[in-house]
């Protein structure tokens, strides 16, 4: 599968063992890490409305044009009249211990001694396992996080020399977990496609199998937090991605146009929802990828899964044809899938100036 292909990554310290001697000495912060610069060069303003989308108004025949447009209004323009664009999905269905399972296993995973954990740890031309993403240089600046990245759908693509042993339910934890956050894709996808104006086989087509990635990520403490990045500046390569917060400790950050970042606090219950950079191009421009970004917290752990959904392998990469009928005009330029990952995989997760940027007409 293209999209876990990361060939020459290199491996670094584990940070969660650094922060763990380092957070207790007096030293500064190990200047790979250094981001002051970085973290601190736009003002960050504190999070208000994000647009909320009920999955049961949705679903409820009464409540469900009214919802579309609201579901509409949040891929199109978020918050703030910006580009970046997130919504929080309520009443989404997922049962309650699904997901308190998949919070304990992972929290678990994460308490494991070091050697345990580096059991699973990435191969050299691969960033599935556990380790870091996209270190490609031995003198590029390092994010403050560990992470686990696997691959979850198909379940044939699964290699299990990644996939945690320890805790026993964890496997299982992730693969309930998986088919039920599928089955919300699903029912997104429904609604995205007749907001778009295209059948629901349409996009149904595009996503057969559903194709779903995992990363888990880690963010150790920083007693040095204001100099430090969680996870850099990026926006996802995927479709739709799906964020839990396994625990309530929040870092996440979203830029609006003016530059600003903008600090997200979920709701309790809640997913958090972003457009990838494809699903900007299929709709040619109608839905905004999102820039985000992860900082850490001076005195606690932060852990995320984010569940990326992708298309079948077989796709283009490129406008839907139904969107470009009547004389409208390509926004972006057509690739295959395959491609797509490989130019995305073969630079550092910098944001729409490594990828999604390359595409515009």
């Amino acid at each position: 599968m293209p999209h876990a292909k990361a060939a020459g990554h290199l491996t670094v310290p584990n940070v969660q063992a650094l922060a763990q001697t380092w957070n207790e000495s007096g030293e500064q912060v190990p200047e790979r890490y250094v981001r002051t610069e970085e973290a601190g060069e736009e003002e960050v303003v504190a999070s208000c409305a994000i647009p909320i989308v009920d999955l049961d108004r949705l679903l409820d025949p009464q409540s469900s044009e009214e919802e579309l447009r609201n579901l509409g209004s949040a891929c199109q323009l978020g918050f703030f009249q910006s580009l970046t664009t997130f919504m929080q999905l309520i009443n989404h269905g997922v049962p309650d211990e699904v997901i308190r399972d998949m919070r304990r296993d992972i929290t678990e995973f994460f308490k494991l001694p070091l050697e345990t954990k580096k059991l699973h740890a990435q191969l050299p031309d691969s960033v599935e396992g556990y380790g870091q993403s996209f270190v490609l240089s031995e003198t590029q600046k390092l994010d403050w996080a560990d992470m686990i990245y696997l691959m979850v759908r198909p379940a044939e693509s699964r290699n299990l020399r990644f996939w945690p042993a320890q805790p026993p339910s964890l496997r299982d934890s992730v693969d309930m977990y998986s088919a039920e956050a599928a089955n919300v894709v699903s029912c997104l996808l429904r609604f995205m496609a007749a907001d778009m104006g295209v059948e629901p086989e349409r996009l149904q087509e595009i996503f057969a199998g559903q194709p779903q990635t995992m990363r888990v990520s880690y963010y150790p403490p920083c007693r040095q937090a204001s100099k430090v990045i969680g996870l850099s500046p990026h926006t996802d390569g995927t479709d739709l991605t799906l964020l839990l917060h396994i625990n309530d400790v929040q870092g996440l950050q979203i830029r609006r146009d003016d530059g600003k970042w903008l600090a997200v606090y979920p709701l309790g219950g809640a997913f958090l929802v972003s457009i990838g950079d494809i699903f900007e191009i299929l709709s040619n421009g109608r839905y905004k990828s999102v820039e985000h970004r992860a900082m850490v917290h001076p005195d606690k752990e932060r852990i995320s899964a984010a569940m990326f959904h992708q298309p079948c392998d077989s796709i283009t990469v490129g406008p839907l044809p139904e969107l470009m009928e009547g004389g409208a005009r390509a926004r972006f330029k057509s690739a295959g899938y395959t491609e797509f990952m490989d130019r995305f995989f073969s630079t550092k997760l910098d944001g729409r100036r490594s990828n999604l940027d390359y595409y515009r007409i």
